[in-house]
């Protein structure tokens, strides 16, 4: 008889100060169980509260081998669909069942996609600073220990830290992150002049432009950038202004990465169509887990869109580990961001020790390699555990996000 769902657990933790929403799916089967990832840091008690009163009722007894039909269910079930509460909520459980196949067929999940079509997964990893210096310092660490694709970032993204509104701001603006586009502009474009004098052009940049500039603004920008031979720019517009990136294609080469906010696939069907971006960055758990992304990563393939999937840290590892199992399989990999998670014998021991608990509290993460790949572990389903005992010491905290207030000088708000 096949085994069946028992119960759904949700698991909120914190073990670097980021909210982690988990979800444990518990069957008929003693110690068969799945884990999957349903984190939405600055909502999580929202995706606790959908997942333990609808979702559980809705699946407890049903037949844990129908992954499709039962994302389906959830999808449809509260007849309004495709937003980022209930597609995180949905992903939770979707990477859990995932995990569970995994072990019932005694395979890693790659091997349910077709087995490994690439050894590692080629990773890029983030590094800002205040000014050149100790940003081509920081690459050189990261270069030293094999990484070969890096995005570079000079104060964050083009703003400073929350607080009242500046003196060259509008008089009376409220508190924010406050934006200036024309000095950010000009400010990227003399770092990576200065980054390409120091490091070369043997290295792979990315840069994130992260929805700070108004469209227009972005044509002439990204045309500005060609010189320094990118890698790729992310998220040049914002979610609403997408139709601008068909006329920065026109105007400029340099590739154009796009989709950490998507949730429905209506956002992005016809960016895949026209190749109006080169690579899709969806972040895995606000598109509804692993069911919906690999058909993406499929639907891309068809296109010549490659994938790089959204990999920061407010994602937990569950979800770093699904990205990895996907890529491994995937034909079109590009490229995936890594936020970080290192193994125990990680060479700069600062950035091992700031991972130390998370590590504790998620037994089995993919390892970075030292050599500019991650690679998955070989155990059945995602190869990651949760020592919820560990995981009990992090508790979550619920606050007000400052960072996502960001403003113009003039004091209105701009999508961050």
């Amino acid at each position: 008889m096949a085994p069946t769902i028992r119960d759904i657990k949700v698991i909120c933790t914190a073990p670097e100060g980021i909210n982690l929403v988990v979800v444990k799916v518990e069957t008929s089967e003693p110690g068969l169980y799945g884990l999957g990832c349903a984190t939405f840091a600055y909502r999580h008690l929202t995706v606790q509260h959908l997942i333990e009163t609808y979702l559980r009722p809705l699946l407890i007894g049903k037949d844990v081998r129908n992954i499709s039909d039962l994302w389906q269910l959830m999808h449809q079930n509260a007849y309004w669909r495709c937003g980022p509460i209930v597609n995180n909520a949905i992903s939770g459980v979707d990477m859990a069942l995932w995990d569970i196949k995994g072990k019932m067929a005694n395979m890693p999940v790659y091997d349910l996609f077709g087995g490994k079509m690439r050894a590692g997964v080629p990773v890029y990893r983030h590094v800002d600073g205040a000014n050149v210096d100790e940003i081509c310092e920081n690459i050189e660490k990261y270069r030293s220990i094999g990484v070969k694709h890096i995005r570079c970032q000079c104060g964050g993204y083009g703003g400073g830290g929350f607080g009242p509104a500046p003196e060259w701001a509008a008089k009376g603006a409220e508190p924010g992150v406050y934006l200036d586009s024309k000095k950010y502009m000009r400010d990227t474009l003399k770092l990576f002049d200065g980054i390409r004098a120091k490091e070369g052009f043997d290295i792979d940049l990315v840069h994130d432009v992260h929805e700070r500039i108004h469209p227009t603004e972005a044509v002439t920008f990204v045309k500005e950038m060609e010189p320094y031979k990118l890698f790729f720019m992310e998220d040049v517009v914002p979610l609403e202004q997408v139709e601008w990136l068909d006329k920065i294609k026109q105007t400029s080469v340099t590739p154009l990465s796009q989709g950490e906010l998507f949730n429905n696939p209506a956002e992005y069907k016809k960016l895949v169509q026209n190749r109006s971006i080169d690579y899709m960055r969806v972040h895995l758990s606000q598109v509804g887990g692993i069911t919906p992304a690999r058909k993406l990563q499929m639907f891309c393939e068809q296109y010549g869109v490659r994938i790089c999937w959204h990999g920061p840290g407010d994602m937990s590892p569950l979800a770093h580990a699904a990205n990895i199992h996907i890529d491994l399989a995937a034909q079109n990999l590009g490229l995936q961001e890594w936020s970080g998670i290192e193994p125990p014998n990680f060479v700069i021991q600062k950035l091992k020790d700031n991972h130390g608990a998370l590590l504790e509290v998620f037994p089995g993460m993919p390892e970075y390699g030292n050599d500019g790949f991650v690679y998955a572990n070989d155990k059945p389903g995602l190869g990651v555990d949760l020592n919820e005992k560990e995981a009990a010491k992090y508790p979550c905290e619920n606050t007000v996000t400052t960072w996502t207030q960001t403003r113009n000088r003039d004091g209105s708000l701009q999508t961050p």
